[in-house]
């Protein structure tokens, strides 16, 4: 599993993953019973549509009713969601990683920064794994309201996630064996970040197609507007 250190800013860093894999087994493997077997079942059930949606390409349609188009949206976010924990979804089953850091820092200087990011999403993913769980508890009144009851999906995906992100994020503070790798084309990255709009577009497209990262663009985007 290769895992990235990706400068976002002078001093800033995000761990980035990439993998065209499908993660709607996300909780394969895993035995369980009961109300935990369900709530697997609905984040499986969830993973799975939003994938398909984000395949088809396809967005809100004018034509449909509302429910129909928030279920569209809620997809959409389930799909965003999915793209920022699928590093920590994935680390969980991992006992050796190759982490690829700008070769202007040291592997030492890469694996504490690996390790605090690491440290603070396990608390982040805790904290919010306690919450969306009252929530999801408090959604069963809506079981009266006839139909998919989407509140609920919506909170067992949250649940379920979470955790899976708080397993990913242990394994990877104390199970993982990293090994390092300096990359000069993400010592580029960060000096493509200060140029102008243009140049700077360019250039990240270079250096993902270089590194053969498709989607570390919108990636980019996303997190260094933060």
């Amino acid at each position: 599993m290769d895992v990235f250190v990706i400068p976002v800013g002078r001093d800033r860093y995000e761990l980035y993953y990439e993998s065209t894999a499908p993660i709607a087994d996300a909780g394969a493997g895993e035995t369980s019973s009961g109300w935990i077997a369900r709530l697997r079942e609905r984040f499986a059930l969830m993973v799975r549509q939003a994938e398909d949606k984000e395949a088809s390409g396809t967005g809100p349609d004018a034509s449909e009713g509302w429910w129909d188009r928030l279920q569209t949206r809620l997809l959409a976010w389930v799909a965003e969601r999915i793209a920022e924990q699928r590093l920590l979804w994935n680390l969980r089953r991992e006992s050796e990683a190759r982490l690829i850091h700008p070769v202007d820092l040291t592997f030492d200087q890469a694996l504490t920064l690996v390790r605090r990011m690491l440290k603070r999403d396990h608390d982040r993913h805790r904290i919010w794994f306690a919450v969306n769980g009252i929530l999801l508890i408090l959604s069963a009144i809506l079981a009266i309201v006839p139909g998919p009851n989407m509140v609920a999906y919506y909170f067992a995906f949250r649940v379920v996630g979470h955790w899976l992100s708080m397993r990913g994020a242990a394994q990877g503070l104390h199970r993982v064996q990293w090994n390092g790798d300096g990359n000069a084309r993400l010592s580029d990255l960060r000096a493509a970040l200060t140029r102008d709009h243009a140049a700077r577009t360019t250039a990240i497209h270079d250096i993902a197609g270089a590194l053969g990262l498709a989607k570390l663009p919108a990636f980019i985007e996303r997190v260094a507007t933060r």
